[in-house]
């Protein structure tokens, strides 16, 4: 049998090492040896001794997850063998962290991590609860985390002298140590996603960086 569909790169190889890799621009492969965390939902195959099962995140996860919408569902892969992750064929990415590193994900942008990172829910500070669900995993220690993405993130520097005010359905994560807090402004409500009336921005202040994705639409509105 002959086709395109057969080239090199579409093939899937044996791992080489242990861990996490990309397999192509959409989609990550972890070879398994021991355990490792992923979000429910973004295996698309596998292949070995593999179990899954879902990982509770405690009374106050859940509750959050309950009333927001938001939050990081996951679930544990334990045994040895190879698993293939994606979400909606975005685009992924791999982020290796080192000592002291500490990076605020939006649960909807969590593909999967190694155990060897801590992950914290936590509500943004000052963004109460009108920013519609801004609960978000704060990542720490050192390991492999891997983030979907719609489309070509952008990355924003953020300083002490120039703040930065992202779009609440747009933002993919932050430098954990930029401060947080919801900006209104009457002015620009009527000029963005054709809407009116008053806008209500996150705003982050400090020295880091922001990872916005050039798509403002949730997966719930997706789905309808």
């Amino acid at each position: 049998m002959k086709s395109d569909l057969f080239a090199s790169e579409n093939l899937a190889q044996a791992a080489a090492a242990p861990g996490m890799s990309l397999q192509n621009a959409k989609s990550v492969r972890y070879n398994v040896n021991g355990e490792m965390l992923a979000r429910q939902g973004a295996m698309v195959a596998f292949r070995g001794n593999l179990q899954f099962e879902r990982k509770g995140q405690g009374i106050g996860g859940m509750l959050k997850r309950a009333v927001t919408g938001e939050g990081l569902a996951l679930m544990s892969v334990r045994g040895q063998g190879e698993a293939w992750f994606a979400h909606q064929a975005g685009n992924c990415f791999i982020i290796d962290f080192e000592p002291g590193d500490a990076l605020t994900v939006n649960g909807r942008n969590v593909l999967c991590f190694d155990p060897t990172l801590s992950y914290e829910i936590k509500m943004v500070k000052g963004a109460g609860m009108t920013g519609g669900g801004l609960f978000n995993s704060v990542f720490t220690g050192t390991g492999k985390l891997a983030v979907v993405c719609d489309g070509h993130p952008v990355i924003i520097p953020v300083t002490a002298q120039s703040p930065v005010f992202v779009d609440t359905d747009a933002v993919v994560g932050w430098s954990a140590r930029l401060e947080t807090g919801l900006h209104r402004s009457q002015s620009v409500g009527s000029m963005i996603r054709g809407g009116s009336g008053e806008a209500v921005q996150l705003k982050l202040s400090g020295e880091g960086f922001v990872i916005v994705r050039p798509s403002e639409v949730t997966e719930t509105a997706a789905a309808h």
